[in-house]
Order: C-alpha cells, then sequence, then structure tokens
C-alpha cells in the first residue's frame, strides 16, 4: 500500500511540474479560459485538478484560429500589398 501511495504522489508532482512548466512556456495565444497568470496560480493551488483543466480547458490548439500571429502568404498581408502600389508605373527593376 505505501508503494502504491508514494507512485501515485510521483505521478502527481510529475504532472503538476511538467503541467506547471508547459502553462509557463506556451505562447499567451494560445491560452484559452482565463489568463495565463491565473492558470499557472492554478495548477500551483489545485495540483491535479489543475494541471488535468490545463490540459482540457487551457491549452488551446497549435493551429487553432485566432493563434495565427501575422499573415501566411504575402497576399494576405494588408501591408505588402499597399506596398505594391508606391512604385510609379514604369519604374521596375533595371
Amino acid at each position: 500500500m505505501t508503494r502504491l501511495i508514494i507512485i501515485l504522489v510521483a505521478v502527481a508532482v510529475a504532472l503538476t511540474v511538467f503541467s506547471l512548466i508547459d502553462a509557463i512556456l506556451i505562447d499567451r495565444f494560445r491560452v484559452r479560459g482565463v489568463p495565463k497568470g491565473l492558470w499557472i496560480f492554478l495548477i500551483l493551488v489545485l495540483p491535479i485538478v489543475g494541471s488535468v483543466l490545463w490540459w482540457t480547458v487551457g491549452r488551446g490548439k497549435k493551429n487553432a484560429p485566432g493563434s495565427r500571429r501575422g499573415p501566411i502568404a504575402p497576399d494576405d498581408d494588408i501591408d505588402f500589398l499597399r506596398g505594391l502600389n508606391t512604385n510609379p508605373p514604369g519604374d521596375g527593376p533595371q
């Protein structure tokens, strides 16, 4: 019985540490639910529950909508498209 308790405590500590490090290092744009600082607090205060909630609710997917920070292609970038019209006609590369 003592071995089982030691194993369960070790698993709980490992899950908490892993979740805490992941919550600290993740980009703030991928955090869902509550702000990143509150997730870190929840993981510390409620070790097992906070960690499970982090992995199920708080951690956004890598390719989720809204996780992109910038345009993917040049024709998606408004500033790039505006810059195309700054050169007068006939003033191309020589």
